[in-house]
């Protein structure tokens, strides 16, 4: 006899929390307002969550937000990645990290006035 709610499978996946995922999307809404960024992707994995952005939806990811707890204690649990896979910026908090992208948000300011 099968049960009519067979329990969920266990999901040990990592993934971003609220405010992180909210701070991350207002960052790609305001590139998307700009112009830069067309596409993004979420992957949430064994080891780490994944945000990765697009100028195309066909083409690679130009950048990486990565999480990646199991790193928290060494270098840091957050870093950016560039198209290529180098390493642009990494650290404790994701404020920090993302100040990598501060000078491309400068740049649309302009834009707007």
């Amino acid at each position: 006899m099968t049960p009519l709610n067979p329990p969920a499978p266990r999901d040990d996946r990592v993934m971003f929390e609220r405010a992180e995922l909210d701070r991350i999307l207002w960052l790609y809404g305001m590139m998307v307002a700009g112009g830069e960024w067309r596409d993004y992707a979420i992957d949430g994995l064994k080891d780490r969550a994944e945000f990765s952005v697009f100028r195309h939806s066909a083409d690679f990811p130009l950048y990486r937000i990565v999480k990646t707890p199991g790193d928290a204690r060494r270098q840091g649990a957050w870093k950016v990645m560039g198209g290529g896979g180098a390493i642009l910026k990494r650290g404790h908090e994701l404020e920090a990290v993302l100040a990598v992208f501060d000078r491309q948000l400068k740049k649309l300011a302009w834009r707007t006035e």
